[in-house]
């Protein structure tokens, strides 16, 4: 059975973004919204804190799959840019 897939969105109507496993994009976006939930970090410090929480459990570039994701979360609307030096996200209430 073919897996499912989701097609991501890019903040940026000129591009589009990629194709990605459902599942992983489920898990990685859980992920980041729970990390958001709890303060604004830096892009660094979002994508190191992704790491730290799904490396033993999944199967793929964690740091791609989490800049893929975060771009459509902020595509949809759910999370933001913080024009700050340097940048921070957040959640959109």
């Amino acid at each position: 059975m073919k897996e499912a897939t989701i097609q991501t969105l890019h903040p940026d109507p000129d591009k589009t973004n990629k194709k990605i496993s459902l599942e992983k994009y489920e898990l990685i976006k859980k992920e980041i919204l729970t990390i958001l939930s709890d303060g604004q970090p830096t892009h660094t410090e979002l994508m190191e804190l992704l790491y730290q929480s799904v490396k033993d459990t999944f199967n793929g570039g964690v740091q791609w799959y989490g800049e893929t994701v975060k771009l459509d979360l902020e595509a949809r609307g759910m999370i933001d840019r913080i024009k700050t030096k340097p940048e921070k996200y957040r959640l959109v209430t």
